[in-house]
């Protein structure tokens, strides 16, 4: 394993140059070994868990569920503040900005970096949930593919751009994922549920997230400011996959059957995760969430 991750620092440092010695020692940063052997975990538990739980009744989770979707309701306005707060304070540039260039409010925009680093790992309980409640249909290609690669896209961000232009995307997630675990969190109540509306428009709030992010990170390849070209392009290529799976999982979900389905209120109508209802209750139609 020692192995592995040397190749992979060395890898990286050839194409996009040496790590940045600021994050040294911070928790899980030092060592991509703890980040890819819980992706690893991850995977596993969505190929056994199912197989796991075949045979066996599903369970509700719904006293987690509320607690759980509004502590990543609270976590995901704390890392929206503070996203906003630094590019403020270090009067960071919309079409480029180097990570060495916003003084204190570079260490600020790393310190709350490091919180969405982790909260990628934290949301793989997104899958786990729908595991334990037998919503096999909701883990598509697009959730599982965006959570399994977030959180080591993300350890490499940390390692080697964790300030400068990588803020954006994280800020308007950041403000994406207030809604949407909101919206999960209070459709965990049965009374609140025929009151939420918002769903649909969180679909497309990704789909502008991911559009405008990807022209962002353009912007740096057209008006370079010694942010790692690499880095950019990967960006750019990462969005462009988000972009067609969310336009596929978009156009089925509410165009094709606009005119016969029926409204459901379950935590994960959104994009793949159904952590609202439980599988007992009568939906009769579930809609596949995406990430």
């Amino acid at each position: 394993m020692e192995a592995l991750n040397h190749r992979v620092n060395t890898y990286v440092d050839s194409w996009m140059g040496p790590r940045d010695p600021r994050v040294r020692g911070w928790l899980l940063l030092d060592n991509y070994i703890p980040t890819f052997a819980f992706t690893v975990m991850y995977l596993l538990i969505v190929w056994m868990g199912p197989k796991y739980m075949k045979n066996r009744q599903p369970y509700s989770c719904r006293a987690l569920l509320v607690p759980y979707n509004l502590g990543l309701t609270l976590l995901s306005l704390y890392m929206f503040y503070e996203l906003v707060m630094s590019v403020y304070q270090g009067g960071y540039n919309f079409y480029c900005q180097n990570t060495h260039s916003g003084g204190e409010a570079d260490n600020r925009m790393m310190n709350v970096l490091w919180w969405y680093y982790f909260s990628k790992l934290i949301e793989f309980m997104d899958t786990f949930f729908f595991i334990l409640r037998k919503n096999n249909h909701q883990i598509s290609f697009l959730h599982v593919y965006h959570h399994a690669t977030m959180l080591s896209i993300w350890w490499f961000v940390m390692n080697w751009v964790p300030c400068g232009h990588s803020y954006f995307g994280a800020t308007f997630n950041s403000f994406i994922h207030v809604l949407m675990y909101s919206y999960y969190g209070l459709s965990a109540v049965p009374a609140i549920r025929p009151y939420l509306w918002w769903k649909k428009y969180i679909t497309q709030g990704q789909l502008v997230q991911f559009v405008l992010t990807m022209f962002q990170t353009s912007c740096a390849v057209v008006w370079p400011c010694a942010f790692p070209m690499g880095w950019l392009y990967f960006q750019i290529t990462y969005m462009i996959t988000l972009i067609l799976l969310f336009s596929n999982f978009y156009m089925k979900t509410y165009k094709r059957h606009a005119g016969s389905r029926k409204t459901d209120y379950s935590n994960g109508s959104i994009n793949g995760h159904t952590n609202g209802v439980t599988s007992n209750e009568k939906v009769k139609y579930r809609k596949p969430r995406a990430d």
